[in-house]
């Protein structure tokens, strides 16, 4: 086998072996708040979701000030709507936590 050949199958077998779980870290809900729970430090909050495709409850945590403030001054508060992305391989850590509504 040729040098440029195996080296297009050594990179076609990771990329096909690494991009799955890439691609499967990152998911996307949209939820009814069922509790929220700021830590005493308030840097930081788990929040339980129910995801209205099945009903599951999923628990993320939200980390960003953006969203800790909207949880202090109760413009997001239990049995609101949300729409969530959060990394489910670092802890159910959120990148975006939104009111469907808009807020």
């Amino acid at each position: 086998m040729s040098k440029p050949l195996t080296l297009a199958v050594l990179m076609a077998a990771l990329f096909a072996t690494t991009t799955p779980a890439v691609q499967a870290a990152e998911v996307r809900m949209v939820g009814t708040v069922q509790e929220i729970k700021l830590a005493p430090d308030g840097k930081s909050a788990t929040v339980v979701l129910k995801n209205v495709k099945g009903g599951a409850e999923v628990t993320v945590t939200v980390a960003d000030t953006e969203t800790l403030d909207k949880f202090k001054d109760k413009r997001i508060v239990k049995g609101d709507e949300v729409r969530v992305k959060y990394d489910d391989a670092k802890n159910n850590l959120t990148s975006s936590f939104k009111k469907t509504s808009g807020c």
